[in-house]
């Protein structure tokens, strides 16, 4: 069932990002614009930041008009973007990962730094020697997590 309706470029934005199929026809002419109003969307975007597409990428882009390969280029970026959309919860993931990584690794140089500033307070409760001891393996322990974390930062 199709359903006619005048819609501005924000909405017709918006059932691209709900995942609606539609065509725009050309009211008076019956002329399919779907194509055409979607790269005006595209123009707008890219006109506020940030901007998706780099300068060189349009530019090369562009370069492909005319040419022999500008029949496949559709097909292609079609699969690249497939791709992309494919594994973008990976990519997610990997991303949260790190972060979550380096916060970890944050919060144990904070803990490091306090543990050594107790170390050196003047006005610390007496007969903590022994406690120096254990704080300096504490220190130890929480240096070799430390590398071991960023260890595991740069195999990734």
């Amino acid at each position: 069932m199709s359903k006619s309706q005048y819609i501005t470029l924000a909405d017709i934005s918006e059932m691209v990002r709900e995942g609606l199929d539609f065509v725009v026809i050309d009211a008076k002419s019956g002329e399919d614009l779907t194509h055409t109003v979607l790269a005006q969307i595209v123009l707008e975007q890219e006109s506020q930041n940030p901007q998706m597409f780099p300068t060189d990428f349009m530019k090369k882009i562009i370069g492909l008009y005319g040419e022999g390969i500008q029949p496949f280029v559709p097909n292609m970026l079609t699969k690249a973007m497939d791709t992309l959309l494919n594994n973008q919860e990976k990519l997610q993931h990997q991303v949260s990962t790190s972060f979550e990584q380096i916060e970890e690794i944050n919060r144990r140089n904070l803990e490091i730094f306090e543990n050594a500033m107790q170390m050196f307070n003047p006005f610390s409760p007496a007969g903590t020697n022994d406690a120096g001891a254990s704080k300096d393996a504490h220190i130890a322990d929480l240096e070799k997590e430390i590398e071991a974390l960023k260890q595991q930062l740069r195999d990734k």
